[in-house]
């Protein structure tokens, strides 16, 4: 049983790296579709732009209200790159 819980562990991490996208989804919604917590803008309906200069906003903390805490631990080590990608993800 041991065997499987680490197993299973390991495949979550490992899904998680290979999709940026991964750690935000329990708050945001698979498509960005949900008001994350209650509190926080539907990320799908933001432009990339503005969806980016956000990220980049908590990383430098002149970005967030409510969970403006929460966020910055999310995307300390985020890079512009993945920051981009993310957006190609879930923004249309």
């Amino acid at each position: 049983m041991k065997k499987i819980v680490i197993a299973a562990s390991l495949l979550t991490a490992c899904v998680a790296f290979a999709n940026p996208y991964a750690k935000c989804v329990v708050c945001h919604g698979a498509n960005g579709e949900k008001v994350a917590l209650g509190k926080s803008k539907i990320i799908k309906d933001m432009t990339k732009a503005d969806f980016v200069a956000a990220l980049k906003g908590y990383q430098d903390g002149t970005y967030g209200g409510a969970q403006k805490t929460l966020m910055i631990g999310q995307v300390k080590d985020m890079t512009e790159a993945t920051m981009n990608e993310i957006a190609d993800l879930i923004i249309k």
